[in-house]
Order: C-alpha cells, then structure tokens, then sequence
C-alpha cells in the first residue's frame, strides 16, 4: 500500500508530473535519493493500492509508466492513475489534462527534450522551496499594472510565460525559456543547458528578454528585469558558455547583452543551496553586508565592476554566481593592472579561476557560513 503523504518520494514524482507532463529518469537525484526513487519507479510500474495521509481509500492503479532509452528514458502518469491527482489538489487534474493536451504525448525527441528541460526547471525550484505548483498560482495577464504574482518565490513554467496571446506565441514560442522565477524584488528568465553549452543566438531570447520585462512591469510591480538564471549539470558548462559567447560575432545577441545578469545555477546540492539564496528579500544587499565590513563597501561606480575595495585591491563577489559579470570584470582587466579579488565558494573555484585566468585573486567563502550568516537553515 502506497500513501501518498507530501515530502513523500511516490507524492514528489507525482507533484512534478502534475506540473511537467513527464520527467527524465536520469534527473532523479533533483527530487531526493536516485536509488530510493528508481525503486519507487519500479514499484509504481506495478499495481499498487493508494491511500490519502488520513487513511482514505484512493483506489487500485499503475501509477506510472516509463519509456525511451538512455537520456531520452522518460515517467509519466499512466492513464489508469490521473484521478490520484486530485489527492494533489482539485484543480490539479484540469491543469494537467490542458498542459498535455488530454494526456497525449509527442514521442518526437525535440519535445521530449524540451519537456525535460521544463521538468528538471520544475524540480530544482521545488527543491529550493519555490512555489511550483502552476495549479495555485494566479494567471499572468498584460491588461494592466497591477500586483499579481504572490509576495513570495514561484515559478511559472514556460507555457504560462508564453502563452499569453497569440502575438506573444509568435515572438516566444522557439525560445529556450524554461520558465520565469518570480521572487521579492526580482524576475529572472529561468533556462536549462543540461548537460550541453548553450548557444545564444537570434531574436527569440532578445525577445523573450523584453517580453519578460513587460510581464514583470505587469504582474509584479517594481520586480527587476534583466536577470536570468542558467541551470546546467555540471560547472564546467559555466566555463564553456563563457568561451562561446566570447566567439560570438553578433555582440548586441550575446547572453550578457540580452541580460545583464546572469546566475548559472548547477543542477547539484550546492546549486539548489545558491537558488535558495537568490530568492531571499533583498538577498544582494544582505550578501554583501555578510561577506563585507561597512568601510569596505563600494559607494559609487568605478571603471570597473567592484563591490568592495580594500586599499589598492578591488573585490568582486561571484556568490551569486552571476557569470555575465565575470565577462565584464575580465574585459576590463585586460586593460588594467589593478589589483583584484574574487570571492566565491569553493565549489565555484576551479570555474572562475579557469575563466579569469589569473588575471584576479580569488578568496573562498564557505557556503555555510553564509547560509549561517543569512539565517538559514539546512536545505
């Protein structure tokens, strides 16, 4: 007997089918255990009885069933199990039959990669604590300035971003957006690279930039555009989207002119652990005040990008992981010889220094300290 208690593993595959459609077996690890959950995968391939957390008899089904090989091997719900979703949430079955198409599935690569991509988007934002769950979110909509969007950090999935009218399909429907992260303050356009550099080319994505600034300036207030987030598998795809976009012959289309900030977010605990900081209230002010002494605070621009100046020494911190901001830091010390430091954790380490090539100083913050400093608890 199955119950389906929230925090649950079986409850978690179904909460993130609920808001993806289908999700990739080789992206486990983002909702818990990888093992635990490919034998709970096993085990609800299989006709399981379902029960509620009060003890409610939720009927006899398969609740899953998985096809496709290698990175392409996918989950979804088998049809004898859609009404186990309303255990979820009564909304959560018509919200589900819509994103799908009434449970119907393209088995064309491209669509499955796609969905993949939304899904691990999805998981990653669950684990950090963000609302994900599209069903109890409020609709987006662009007929007037007004405060929409909850006080607190959700993630609205690319169909809810793109599919507004037909005239913003036309100019979003190609792009690579995941989604968009709603956070206190901010609006960052989410994007997923897995395990493969992104190449940022064309309009879509300058389109898409603009498109969010406009969704923000309608549905969150002063929420700050601008910001994007680059989830990948690995950190060494940090380095290789930086190398790309500085081959790129077309400068006004390069990831850090479309936005100016841009925070890669590893697909791994330590990834989870920086999204958790970047959606705090006023997280950039706080980081600062965390890591710098008043006196050391930058209080005006300079020539270059700096937060923090001790003596002679220019100090940047990467803590946010903000790589766009790299590329303009490494630009300008090719014409300079000031002196300059990095900070970053030390799983970011290999990466900046790899990229800056020695071009700065780096000084490594242990993640929990500043998880500490911040007032927050284990993830």
């Amino acid at each position: 007997m199955i119950t389906l208690r929230p925090g649950s593993h079986a409850y978690r595959l179904l909460l993130v089918l609920a808001v993806s459609g289908e999700y990739p077996m080789h992206s486990l690890h983002l909702l818990g255990s990888s093992r635990a959950l490919e034998d709970t995968v096993r085990r609800l391939e299989n006709v399981q009885q379902f029960r509620s957390p009060s003890g409610a008899d939720l009927g006899t089904c398969k609740m899953l069933t998985t096809s496709g090989r290698g990175d392409q091997r996918t989950i979804r719900l088998y049809k004898g199990a859609l009404p186990l979703l309303q255990s979820i949430h009564p909304a959560a079955l018509t919200h589900y039959m819509l994103l799908t198409g009434g449970h119907r599935f393209s088995g064309s690569a491209g669509h499955v990669e796609r969905n993949h991509r939304v899904a691990e988007s999805v998981a990653v934002c669950l684990a950090a604590g963000v609302e994900m769950r599209t069903f109890l979110l409020p609709s987006l909509q662009k007929r007037a300035i007004r405060q929409v969007v909850p006080e607190y950090a959700c993630f609205y999935p690319a169909r809810s971003v793109k599919q507004l009218d037909r005239t913003e399909m036309s100019k979003t429907i190609f792009t690579r957006v995941t989604g968009a992260l709603f956070t206190p303050g901010y609006c960052y356009a989410v994007y997923n690279t897995r395990n493969a550099v992104m190449r940022w080319s064309g309009m879509g994505e300058f389109k898409t930039a603009r498109h969010l600034e406009e969704l923000s300036r309608m549905n969150a207030g002063p929420a700050r555009a601008g910001h994007a987030i680059l989830l990948g598998k690995r950190m060494e795809l940090a380095l290789q989207t930086l190398l790309e976009s500085d081959r790129s012959k077309s400068m006004e289309l390069r990831f850090d002119r479309i936005y100016p900030h841009v925070h890669f977010i590893p697909m791994t605990e330590h990834g989870i652990r920086l999204l958790r900081i970047l959606t705090l209230l006023d997280w950039n002010e706080r980081v600062l005040s965390a890591v710098f002494p008043e006196e050391m605070r930058a209080v005006r621009p300079g020539v270059m990008e700096y937060d923090a100046q001790n003596g002679d020494t220019l100090i940047l911190s990467h803590l946010d992981g903000d790589i766009a901001r790299l590329v303009r830091v490494r630009q300008a010390l090719e014409h300079s010889d000031t002196p300059y430091e990095i900070l970053c954790f030390p799983w970011q380490s290999q990466f900046v220094n790899g990229y800056m090539g020695g071009r700065a100083q780096l000084r490594e913050v242990p993640m929990s300290d500043l998880e500490s400093a911040l007032g927050l608890g284990q993830p």
